[in-house]
C-alpha cells in the first residue's frame, strides 16, 4: 500500500504561505520606521517565521492524512458497538489528554505562573483545563448519544458562569475566559471533533451536521467553569489575594 503523505502539501504551503504573509508585512514596515532592530535580531525573527512556516504546513497536512480520517474511524467503530456508551469515558480521557499537548495552553499556563509568581501555579492550572476539557468531551458525547439540545447544555453552563462571576476574584475572571478560549484548540478541533462527527453519522437518528458538532462550545464553557470554580476554592481557603494586589 502506498501511503499519498504529501497528497495535496503544495496546497497546503501555499495556503499557510498566504496566511503569514501580512504578519511578515507588519514586521517589515514596523522594523523599517519603529522598531530599527539590528541585523542578528532581525535574522532570529526570520528565523522564527521560516520554523512558524514549516510547523504549521508539517502540522496541516498530519492533520489531513492522519488526524482526521483515525479519528473519524474510531468515533464511526466506537458508535456501531452494542457498547457505544464506552465513547463517554473514552472521550473524558482523550479530552484530558489532548489538552496537555495544546500549544496555546501550555504558554498560557506558563505566563499565569509567572505572571502570579506561583500564585497559581502552572500544574494547576493544566490539570484545571484538562478536567474541563475532558468533561465537556464527555458531556459531548452524551449528547450525541442521547439526542439532546446543545442549548441544554450551554445556556444553564453559561448562566452558571455568570453567577461564579459575581463570587470570583478578578484575577480568576480573566484568566478564566482567556482559558476557554486556548482550550480551542488544534488538538482538540482536528481530532476529537471529527470522532464526534463519526459517532454521530452512525448512531441512529443522528444528524453529523446538527449532532457531531457543538463541541467546541462546550470545549469553550468548561475551562471557564473550572477556574471559576478554582477561584473559588481559592478564596473559601483563605489563599486568594485583594483586589488590590492582584497582578
Amino acid at each position: 500500500m502506498t501511503l499519498h503523505i504529501f497528497d495535496g502539501f503544495v496546497d497546503v504551503l501555499i495556503e499557510v504561505g498566504w496566511a503569514l504573509v501580512p504578519l511578515i508585512l507588519f514586521f517589515a514596515l514596523f522594523q523599517i520606521f519603529l522598531l530599527k532592530l539590528p541585523l542578528q535580531r532581525v535574522l532570529q525573527i526570520a528565523l522564527g517565521f521560516i520554523l512558524t512556516f514549516l510547523g504549521l504546513a508539517f502540522f496541516l497536512q498530519g492533520v489531513h492524512i492522519g488526524f482526521f480520517p483515525i479519528a473519524e474511524m474510531m468515533g464511526k467503530t466506537l458508535g456501531n458497538k452494542s457498547y457505544a456508551w464506552a465513547v463517554v469515558p473514552i472521550g473524558f480521557i482523550l479530552g484530558f489528554a489532548a489538552t496537555f499537548a495544546e500549544p496555546a495552553v501550555s504558554i498560557m499556563n506558563a505566563e499565569v505562573d509567572r505572571v502570579t509568581e506561583g500564585y497559581i501555579s502552572e500544574k494547576l492550572m493544566l490539570y484545571t483545563l484538562s478536567t474541563g476539557v475532558g468533561i465537556s468531551i464527555a458531556l459531548s458525547m452524551v449528547r450525541i448519544l442521547a439526542g439532546i439540545s446543545l442549548w441544554y447544555f450551554l445556556i444553564p453552563g453559561y448562566l452558571l458562569a455568570l453567577i461564579l462571576v459575581f463570587f470570583s476574584k478578578q484575577v480568576f475572571i480573566a484568566i478564566a475566559f482567556d482559558s476557554g478560549g486556548v482550550a480551542t484548540g488544534p488538538m482538540t478541533v482536528t481530532f476529537i471533533l471529527s470522532m464526534a462527527v463519526g459517532v454521530a453519522s452512525v448512531t441512529d437518528g443522528r444528524n453529523p451536521l446538527m449532532d457531531g458538532f457543538g463541541l467546541v462550545a462546550l470545549v469553550a464553557m468548561t475551562p471557564i467553569l473550572a477556574v471559576l470554580v478554582l477561584g473559588l476554592i481559592f478564596t473559601r481557603k483563605g489563599g486568594a489575594r485583594n483586589d488590590e494586589s492582584e497582578p
